[in-house]
């Protein structure tokens, strides 16, 4: 009996083949959950056709004007962001409006932080991410390519 012919694999991406690109997103005016699904979606890389699910594909952002982000409704007021110092009675919650106001770049940072995978792949996505309050960014030398996430 003939031997059947055997099909192409599939090549799969691994971190040595894996290309990077640095993009720069402007967040003045962006609701915050809109703006934190989609950078989602590049940190792990599911817009490129070479997307593998066990490898960290998603390219590096560079996230602006952090300080100026929308929130719609009443989540302003009524999102608390936890922290915790492990001790019993210490578990302090802070609304996001507030945390805005404070720090705007963590805001973010935790937002997009809940909408990525929750294990190790998820914890060097997240480093792949720098955000700024303000328009200006130490990243020049890579030269971040804008672009509009709609």
């Amino acid at each position: 009996m003939p031997e059947r012919a055997r099909r192409p694999r599939t090549p799969l991406l691994t971190p040595q083949t894996e290309k990077a690109e640095w993009l720069l997103v402007d967040a003045d005016g962006v609701v915050l959950g809109r703006l934190a699904s989609r950078l989602a979606r590049v940190l792990m890389g599911k817009h490129k056709p070479t997307w593998t699910p066990h490898v960290a594909c998603g390219d590096h952002v560079v996230v602006v004007n952090a300080s100026k982000v929308r929130v719609t409704g009443k989540a302003a007021l009524q999102k608390p962001f936890y922290n915790s110092k492990f001790m019993p009675g210490h578990l302090r919650a802070e609304p996001l409006e507030s945390m805005l106001k404070r720090r705007p770049d963590e805001a973010v940072r935790r937002v997009l932080k809940r909408m990525l995978p929750k294990n190790t792949l998820g914890t060097r996505m997240i480093e792949r991410v720098k955000i700024y309050a303000g328009p200006d960014h130490p990243h020049a030398s890579q030269r971040p390519r804008a672009v509009a996430l709609s």
